[in-house]
């Protein structure tokens, strides 16, 4: 075990923010999610019912049956027998983080990283007092002009920057800081040739930036001037700073989303925006620093919180920063952890909609909020028509591409099947909205090939053989996935049969009449199983023989195409396979419909024959 020379201000707290105690806690007691915490056994005591919980949101656990409590760290020295320093050292070591090693180069660093955040914070400090002063008349009017109050300001440290090129490196100057020392801060700039150095912010209204524990690293700041450039302006990278890594209000909102029963922290665009929602009641609300999301700041969000809402603008724009999350975001998608989308319309941002409707028309929009694969597919399916097969194939890879990035394999299979689904959603809707009424199908007097349920065949049980005979001859629900998926059926049960009988195909459960039969039952569909169960049993079919092609053509007469039924009867197949359930799997066409007619027509001959 190495010898940390100290552990450095804030150290701690980084590496607490850093670490899901569910996901430490979890290696060493067998977790069970509950609400907002997770739930076990004692670890401590030997007990048969479980009264130790963990909180991701407070970062604490608590076990009731031994009174033991604390941080994560607490936990790793109780249960390893570690330490403090060295139940820290190993957590460390797990979050990537170096604790600081007994030699002069790295007191020099702690010191050096000390002055700059009592630089930042005195900046903070004077920006507040500038704001209330008579040279912050216009930041104020600024301020209250959006619903700001006096409060509102205290309560974000807001501020101003005086509009003068030195006022706030004197101030900080006559404070001890030294020229360097400012400038490392990130608060004043040199150009490139040379000269005195300058302040950065100059004439604005000044957000401060804190870190993980609160404390000012860097500021934000908004031009007061129409035509300032850039209307926003944040400090420069720094020692304390990387913009990439840091969210705006995170501390704050984190501990406001413990208080809460929703899924995760609220992202929106902008500091305004954040402070907007924070007053509205809405103080888990957080954004980063004008630029898409980055893989550090999506791990700072799933560490508060499994499913936090990203809130944008409704417009083109906000579109655009979307897609940019989606694809940030889905290499790293696992079990419990994902993205909602709030997408707003009329191009209104949240603190449009909280003036001009109130905080209860923001919660309606959070509440409606998209999950992430509902906006990817809307991506996919809008970027280019697909009214034809080869633009629906190019459609079906587009989406297959999407979820080929998810790493986690249960989340990718899960995603996989979610969008084919909604894609043969989608389109049987589209063919469905262009359905004619020309000539029926099966008319009186058409013959029907083998296999076929014939007009003495009782309506309520029509259709249950061929699907009896698709169980018992797998390999016929390969050849004729789509078809079935099509198929009407005018008895809901045999439907049923049918829905189920394609889900367990394509989550390969394995097709036989006691999976079907058993999953049924644990539907409540009890008619429907028995149904199949007191079914005869009948030979299986062979693959490539003539029964094969009379099985296909026959269950090819049950798909609803026209206004009528299978059989002539109008509306008996709509009426039980336009429900979404019963369209749920449903994909393109099995062929073209001259070639359907082609097989029916062979099939009659072949009848007449006989």
């Amino acid at each position: 075990m190495s010898s940390p020379v100290r552990i450095p201000d804030g150290f701690v707290e980084e590496l607490k923010a850093r670490i899901r105690p569910s996901d430490v806690i979890g290696r060493k007691v067998k977790l069970k999610k509950q609400g907002k915490e997770w739930v076990g056994l004692s670890p401590f005591t030997n007990e048969k019912s479980p009264s130790f919980y963990v909180n991701d949101q407070k970062r604490i656990f608590k076990d009731f049956s031994s009174g033991i409590g604390g941080d994560v760290i607490a936990f790793i020295m109780e249960t390893e027998r570690l330490s403090f320093m060295e139940a820290v050292e190993k957590l460390a070591d797990e979050a990537g983080m170096q604790l600081p090693k007994a030699t002069p180069q790295d007191e020099e660093t702690y010191d050096r990283r000390k002055r700059l955040y009592e630089c930042c914070e005195a900046a903070c400090a004077f920006y507040e007092d500038r704001l209330r002063a008579a040279e912050g008349t216009e930041a104020r009017t600024y301020l209250e002009g959006r619903g700001l109050s006096a409060g509102a300001w205290a309560r974000h440290r807001l501020g101003y920057a005086p509009d003068d090129w030195r006022t706030t490196i004197e101030h900080l100057k006559s404070k001890g800081f030294t020229m360097k020392e400012i400038m490392e801060a990130g608060l004043a700039v040199q150009k490139e040739g040379g000269g005195d150095p300058y302040d950065r912010f100059r004439g604005r209204v000044i957000f401060p930036i804190t870190d993980v524990r609160g404390q000012v690293i860097a500021f934000g700041g908004r031009g007061l001037q129409p035509d300032a450039k850039p209307k926003y302006l944040n400090s420069n990278d720094t020692e304390l700073f990387h913009k990439g890594r840091v969210l705006y209000r995170y501390k704050d909102a984190r501990e406001a989303f413990g208080s809460t029963d929703e899924g995760g922290l609220i992202v929106c665009e902008g500091y305004m925006d954040a402070i907007a929602l924070a007053e509205a009641g809405f103080g888990h609300a957080v954004a980063p620093l004008g630029t898409a999301l980055t893989e550090d700041q999506l791990g700072l969000l799933w560490r508060a919180g499994p499913e936090p809402v990203l809130c944008f603008d409704g417009d083109a724009a906000g579109l655009r920063a979307a897609y940019r999350s989606i694809e940030r975001a889905l290499p790293h998608l696992e079990p419990g952890r994902s993205l909602f989308f709030c997408l707003l319309g009329d191009g209104m941002d949240p603190d449009d909609l909280i003036r001009q409707s109130g905080p209860e028309a923001m919660r309606s929009a959070l509440e409606h909020s998209l999950p992430l694969v509902e906006v990817l597919w809307r991506r996919e399916r809008d970027a280019e028509a697909i009214d034809t097969p080869e633009r629906q194939a190019g459609l079906e890879s587009r989406l297959m591409q999407a979820a080929a990035q998810i790493r986690n394999p249960a989340v990718k299979s899960a995603y996989e099947r979610d969008l084919k689904s909604r894609m043969r959603d989608h389109l049987w809707q589209q063919r469905k909205s262009k359905r004619g009424s020309g000539g029926q199908r099966g008319q009186r007097g058409e013959p029907a090939p083998k296999g076929a349920p014939q007009t003495g065949t009782p309506a309520k049980t029509r259709g249950l053989g061929l699907l009896v005979r698709a169980i018992d001859s797998p390999h016929l629900i390969d050849i004729a996935l789509e078809t079935l998926t099509m198929a009407a059926f005018p008895d809901p049960d045999v439907a049923a049969i049918r829905d189920v009988l394609i889900s367990s195909a394509e989550a390969d459960k394995g097709v036989d009449r006691g999976v079907i039969r058993d999953h049924l039952v644990s539907r409540g569909n009890t008619r429907a199983a028995d149904l199949l169960e007191s079914y005869p049993e009948i030979p299986e079919i062979a693959p490539d023989g003539p029964e094969e092609r009379e099985w296909l053509i026959a269950l090819e007469q049950y798909v609803a195409r026209e206004e009528s039924g299978p059989y002539g009867s109008a509306g008996a197949g709509d009426e039980v396979t336009s429900s979404p359930e019963s369209w749920r799997r449903l994909h393109h066409e099995v062929s073209e419909r001259k070639a359907r007619a082609a097989r029916l027509n062979e099939a009659a001959e072949q009848v007449d024959r006989d």
